[in-house]
């Protein structure tokens, strides 16, 4: 049975045949592909991925601007107990009750 030690030095062996079995067939590979895109008539673009319609997954994600935040509403409605305040927007508070108007804000 082979030691640990053998075992790390036929894997970094390995390791090495690989890198260079690699570096020998990559040239054959590259010119397989370019007698292919000179046969078909091909450019780097038409290998290329092309963007899809629509929007781009992730948004603000490929180095473009940062979407604007959404700038927070005025209240409308204030809890004169607590002095918490609702805009009228999403899901009402509890405080508020069924009866809005004795809670709105009076505007200035």
């Amino acid at each position: 049975m082979a030691t640990y030690k053998q075992l790390v030095a036929e894997k970094e062996a390995l390791e090495a045949k690989l890198v260079e079995m690699r570096a020998t067939e990559i040239s054959g590979v590259i010119e397989k592909i370019r007698t292919l895109m000179a046969e078909y008539e091909l450019t780097v673009d038409d290998i290329a991925t092309k963007r899809r319609r629509g929007r781009p997954a992730g948004g603000a994600a490929k180095g473009k601007a940062v979407a604007k935040e959404k700038a927070s509403l005025p209240p409308k409605y204030q809890d004169p107990k607590t002095g918490a305040t609702w805009s009228g927007r999403g899901r009402a508070p509890a405080w508020l009750g069924k009866n809005r108007a004795k809670f709105l804000i009076a505007e200035a």
